[in-house]
């Protein structure tokens, strides 16, 4: 997408932290806002920022990720409003903290069901209207750092990023031959308020092996507090949609963390030749004293 002015983006958990970012930065390129909530005071706070700069095409959208006919029912309200939908940004996310060896079922359904099952519904959602438009558009996709560093004590988060990663990766080539391209988005230490995401488990998940602890909370709280803009996180992220870029890294402290493991990841692989070379070389060899017979 080489211009985004007058394109439509939808940004799920698009009123706070990460996806608040981008929400700015979309709307500072022109672009058509449909945003998803779940809490309606960061509704209200990213309405007012939005109104206190006159930008007015920006619609507010009430939706759980995991929601699969609500997806459906946002995105007919979204397409009433604003037409076509050329860009996807699965944003919303949450996390618990704690060892993930003690994470009960209902810990697993609830994080899997928002980090992973959230950017499946909206995919499943979006892609087959985009692609019915004809008119190109990008999906990005927010992993994170975890994504390749797994971090101990969000071990359940981590999955989950893991798997939009490879999601991210296999899913970019397919829709290239409709005009339509895939970031992933793996942004470091943020400020937003994830580390609240405890406070919002629906009842259903009620079971839990991290039940809720004042103090915890304030101390990932403070420590978020250091993190990135997420306005910076949400400008990279538009530079990066319009390079295409497959990967869209917002921190650079994690350079010489990356290189060091992918360095230890082709050092684990064995020092011999594959077997379909071996195969290759023998072939080559009866081959060779065939012809010195002749």
């Amino acid at each position: 997408m080489e211009t985004v002015k007058g394109k439509t983006a939808v940004i799920t958990g698009g009123v706070s932290g990460i996806g608040l970012g981008v929400a700015k930065a979309f709307a500072g390129a022109g672009m058509n806002l449909a945003l998803t909530y779940r809490r309606e005071d960061h509704r209200d706070s990213a309405l007012a920022w939005f109104s206190e700069r006159g930008f007015g095409n920006v619609q507010m959208v009430r939706l759980d990720v995991t929601d699969r006919p609500g997806f459906e029912r946002a995105a007919d309200e979204i397409e009433a409003r604003f037409g076509h939908v050329h860009v996807l940004c699965n944003n919303a996310g949450m996390s618990v903290f704690g060892p993930m060896d003690e994470a009960t079922y209902e810990d697993w359904d609830w994080v899997l069901g928002v980090n992973l099952g959230g950017v499946v519904n909206g995919l499943v959602t979006f892609l087959p209207r985009m692609k019915r438009h004809g008119e190109g558009g990008h999906v990005i996709n927010v992993s994170s750092m975890a994504a390749y560093l797994a971090p101990m004590e969000v071990g359940l988060y981590t999955t989950a990023k893991f798997a939009v990663r490879g999601l991210t990766e296999a899913l970019r080539p397919n829709l290239r031959r409709h005009g339509i391209g895939v970031s992933l988005m793996c942004p470091g230490l943020t400020r937003s308020n994830i580390h609240e995401s405890a406070l919002g488990r629906p009842e259903r998940f009620a079971h839990t092996a991290y039940p809720v602890d004042p103090a915890t909370l304030n101390q990932f709280g403070q420590m978020m507090a250091l993190g990135m803009d997420p306005d910076e996180v949400g400008r990279k992220t538009l530079e990066g949609m319009l390079r295409d870029d497959p990967l869209i890294f917002s921190h650079p402290e994690f350079v010489d963390e990356l290189r060091e493991m992918f360095d230890e990841i082709l050092d684990a692989f064995p020092k011999e030749v594959a077997p379909a070379e071996r195969l290759a070389i023998e072939d080559g060899r009866r081959a060779a004293k065939k012809k010195a017979r002749e």
